[in-house]
C-alpha cells in the first residue's frame, strides 16, 4: 500500500519532483524572461487602449460633463442649503430647459438660417476666387470648394445640433448618462478605482484625483463663462447693426468658444463671410466685432480664468486638437483641451512628489476635500 502524505490526498510515490522541460533553471534567464513578459504585457495593454480608445474617450467626456454638473451643484450650495442630490437635479433641469428652449428657437428661426449658411459661404468663396484670380493668383475653383467644404464640415455637427438634433447621437447619450451617474456618486467610483491600486499608492491617487477634479471644475466654469460672453456679446453687436443671421452667428460663436484657437478662427470666418454677403461696410463691421470680442476675451476673460486653472501653452493645445481631431473627429477636438489639462496636473503632482522625496522634511499635500469629484 502506498504511503500517503500528511494530508492523505496523494501517494508520495506518484509525486514527480523532476525539473520541468519547459522550466528555466538559470536565474539570469528567468529574470530576462520576466522582463520580456512585462514588455509584452505593456505592448498588449497599449494595443488594447488603442482598440478601445473611442470608449475611453466617451468615459472621459462623461467625466467632463460630470465636472460641469458638480461645479454647478457646488455653486448652488453657496446660496441654497439643500442636499447635494437636489442641487444636481436643479442643474440638470436647468440644462434641459435651456436646450429645450434652444431647440424650439432653432426650429422656428435658426434652422432656416442654418440652411442658408452653406449657400452664403459658397457664394462668398466664389467672389473671393474671382478677386484672387483678378490679382494674378493661380487658384482654381476646386481649391476654394475644398477649403469651403472643410470649413463647413468643421462646424457641421454644431450647426446640426442647433438645428434640433442635440442628444440624438449614441455617443452623446452615453456621455450624458455616464456623467450623471458619476456626478451623483463620485466617491463611489473614486473608491472603486483606488481599491484596484496597491495600498501604498491609494493616498497619492486620492490627492492627484482631487486636484484633477478641482482643475476640471474651474476649467469648465471658465469655459462656460467665455462661451456665454462671446455668444451673447456677438449676437447683440451683430443684431444692433442689422447683420443677417445674428442669432445663428451668436450661438455658433458661443458653442465654438468651447474649442480654444480653432473655434475662434472658425466662428470669425463665418461671421465675416456673412457680413460681406450684405455689404462691404457690414463686412468690415463684422471684422471689428470679431476683433473686439476676441481681444476682450483674450486680455480680460481668459487671464482671469487661467489664474485659477491650468495655464496651457497655446501651441501645445493646438497640436493636441489637431491630433485628437484626426484620431477621433469632433469628439476628440472638443476633449483635447481638458485632456491636456489633466495630463499636466498629473505630471505636476508627480514632479512635486519627487521633490518631496528629495526633501523628506517637506510636508505632503492632503488634497482637496468636498462633496464631489
Amino acid at each position: 500500500m502506498a504511503r500517503l502524505e500528511p494530508t492523505g490526498r496523494r501517494p508520495v510515490q506518484d509525486v514527480d519532483d523532476r525539473a520541468s522541460p519547459a522550466g528555466i533553471t538559470s536565474p539570469e534567464l528567468r529574470l530576462e524572461a520576466r522582463r520580456a513578459g512585462i514588455w509584452v504585457a505593456v505592448v498588449g495593454l497599449a494595443l488594447l487602449a488603442v482598440y478601445i480608445a473611442q470608449s475611453l474617450l466617451v468615459i472621459f467626456g462623461a467625466m467632463v460633463f460630470a465636472a460641469l454638473v458638480d461645479g454647478g451643484a457646488r455653486l448652488l450650495g453657496r446660496v441654497l442649503p439643500i442636499g447635494r442630490g437636489l442641487r444636481i437635479g436643479i442643474v440638470l433641469i436647468a440644462a434641459v430647459a435651456f436646450f429645450a428652449w434652444l431647440a424650439i428657437f432653432a426650429g422656428s428661426q435658426i434652422s432656416q438660417e442654418a440652411a442658408r449658411l452653406p449657400d452664403i459661404v459658397g457664394t462668398q468663396a466664389a467672389r473671393l476666387l474671382g478677386w484672387l484670380q483678378a490679382q494674378g493668383f493661380a487658384i482654381t475653383a476646386a481649391d476654394v470648394q475644398r477649403f469651403a467644404g472643410e470649413l463647413m464640415s468643421g462646424v457641421g455637427m454644431v450647426t446640426s445640433a442647433i438645428g434640433g438634433i442635440i442628444g440624438a447621437g449614441t455617443l452623446l447619450l452615453l456621455i450624458l448618462i455616464i456623467g450623471i451617474y458619476i456626478a451623483f456618486e463620485p466617491r463611489l467610483y473614486e473608491r472603486g478605482l483606488a481599491w484596484m491600486l496597491p495600498r501604498e499608492e491609494r493616498a497619492e491617487f486620492h490627492i492627484t484625483l482631487a486636484r484633477m477634479a478641482e482643475t476640471m471644475r474651474r476649467l469648465m466654469a471658465g469655459r462656460l463663462v467665455g462661451m456665454l460672453f462671446e455668444g451673447l456679446f456677438t449676437w447683440i453687436m451683430l443684431w444692433a447693426y442689422g447683420v443677417p443671421m445674428a442669432a445663428l452667428l451668436g450661438i455658433l460663436t458661443g458653442l465654438l468658444a468651447f474649442i480654444p484657437n480653432i473655434g475662434a478662427v472658425t466662428s470669425g470666418l463665418l461671421m465675416v463671410t456673412v457680413g460681406f454677403s450684405g455689404s462691404v461696410d457690414m463686412g468690415f463691421y463684422t471684422i471689428f466685432v470679431y476683433l473686439l470680442v476676441q481681444t476682450f476675451d483674450g486680455y480680460v476673460v481668459i487671464p482671469l480664468i487661467a489664474r485659477r486653472t491650468v495655464d496651457l501653452a497655446p501651441a501645445l493645445v493646438l497640436a493636441a486638437q489637431l491630433i485628437m481631431s484626426v484620431l477621433f473627429g469632433i469628439l476628440g477636438l472638443f476633449l483635447a483641451d481638458p485632456l491636456m489639462a489633466m495630463i499636466k496636473v498629473a505630471l505636476e503632482r508627480r514632479s512635486e512628489r519627487a521633490d518631496q522625496k528629495e526633501r523628506p522634511g517637506a510636508g505632503a499635500d492632503c488634497g482637496g476635500g468636498g462633496d464631489g469629484a
